[in-house]
């Protein structure tokens, strides 16, 4: 798997160096890594630390940048070359990346900042195992509370804090009578995420439980598709091991097993200690059985 994202990788390079006025194709960088592109954006988000889009600007400005300073072609050539419509576009986003205007830049020979070229490789430390099982699951609901969140990789969310905390112990106890199949009791599910999961997108976080029972009046139902599952289960410090345990099933679990991830929500169980430092944790991820090669 990794061998074949490295080639997507070269395939990057390739565009930005010789086809760097045409969109780059994401579904082609997908069928080279032998993916989805679904998941092929999620592995790079987690493998990089960064969002393809992210990755692929940087590396562009990167480019552009030793252009601007060698002062063999114009601004305007530049920008074109590099896919931007009109110099203001290139010049506001040559800008965010090096803090300093192309033409500022070129008549003082400012330096700049180079996104270096990424390759992967996996780290094999053999310290921990990582508990999963293969579950197929009917179509089934999750019934609850929902908000519109932004992303956060670390640390706690404070929009999904104040949500849950707004909930009230009343509603919380009718939902989890609510609970008839697995994952059992209250869990956190997310849904409608920004391909990029660039950190501030926006995603529907549901507060609530799986069930077949009817919906109350005051509640929303997602209603999520039969299909195959992967649950993940790990403990340790809270919030931490939530936040690694998505970032180790992308970069050691995946690359490992004959699975892709595909379109649909995340599902979170999540039992605290009593002093709420430690926790234990359930992960569901949907999955897709890869062909063999």
């Amino acid at each position: 798997m990794l061998e074949r994202l490295n080639l997507a990788m070269e395939c990057i390079e390739a565009h930005l160096v010789e086809r760097t006025d045409e969109p780059l194709d994401v579904a082609g960088l997908a069928r080279t890594a032998l993916t989805s592109e679904y998941h092929f954006r999620r592995m790079f988000s987690a493998l990089a630390g960064m969002p393809l889009s992210d990755y692929v600007r940087r590396r562009r400005l990167t480019l552009a940048g030793a252009e601007v300073l060698a002062g063999e072609r114009t601004l305007l050539d530049i920008a074109v070359r590099h896919g931007y419509g009109s110099g203001e576009a290139f010049a506001r986003a040559f800008r965010a990346v090096h803090g300093v205007g192309p033409a500022e830049a070129r008549r003082t020979g400012a330096a700049l900042r180079s996104q270096p070229r990424m390759s992967f490789r996996v780290i094999v430390e053999g310290s921990s195992s990582m508990r999963y099982r293969i579950v197929e699951k009917g179509e089934f609901r999750v019934v609850g509370r929902k908000a519109r969140v932004p992303l956060v990789h670390e640390g706690m969310n404070p929009d999904i804090v104040a949500f849950v905390r707004g909930i009230g112990r009343e509603t919380t106890e009718r939902m989890e009578a609510l609970s008839d199949q697995e994952p059992r009791g209250i869990v956190s599910v997310s849904d409608n995420l920004d391909d990029s999961r660039a950190e501030g997108t926006e995603l529907d976080y549901y507060h609530g439980v799986v069930t077949g029972a009817e919906t109350p009046e005051d509640m929303t139902a997602l209603t999520v598709t039969a299909g195959t599952w992967a649950v993940f289960e790990h403990a340790g410090r809270f919030p931490e091991t939530l936040q690694h345990l998505w970032r180790d099933v992308f970069t050691q679990w995946f690359p490992s097993n004959p699975y892709r991830s595909r379109p649909g929500p995340e599902i979170l169980r999540t039992r605290l200690s009593p002093d709420a430092t430690e926790a234990e944790a359930e992960l569901w991820i949907p999955v897709e059985r890869t062909a063999a090669d």
